[in-house]
């Protein structure tokens, strides 16, 4: 059973920066599709980033240039480094395996004006 459990939330101004991790058990980690997804208050959950197993890289419009995932197979998590947060990120983070569907419970990020 795969398990994940996101860390690194909390409250941050605009344009500071934030680091989110996600630790994950149950699957064979170095081998899938891991991504950070958000869903904020009233809103349907979206995509924010994804890095494959061969570390190709896709991220939403309105992240680019201020997000980057990474991952590091040695310690089995991906890691969401947020920059020049702007209000509007504020929302909670879900980190997802792809090839299994599994979702962590999600932490909180808020980011205040």
């Amino acid at each position: 059973q795969v398990q994940l459990v996101e860390s690194g939330g909390g409250l941050e101004q605009a344009g500071g920066s934030l680091r989110l991790s996600c630790a994950a058990s149950g699957s064979i980690f170095s081998g899938t599709t891991m991504g950070w997804y958000r869903q904020a208050p009233g809103k349907q959950r979206e995509m924010v980033a994804t890095i494959s197993a061969f570390g190709r890289t896709n991220y939403a419009d309105s992240v680019k240039g201020r997000f980057t995932i990474s991952r590091d197979n040695a310690k089995n998590t991906v890691y969401l480094q947020m920059n020049s947060l702007k209000p509007e990120d504020t929302a909670v983070y879900y980190c997802k395996d792809l090839r299994y569907s599994a979702w962590g419970q999600g932490t909180q990020v808020t980011v205040s004006s």
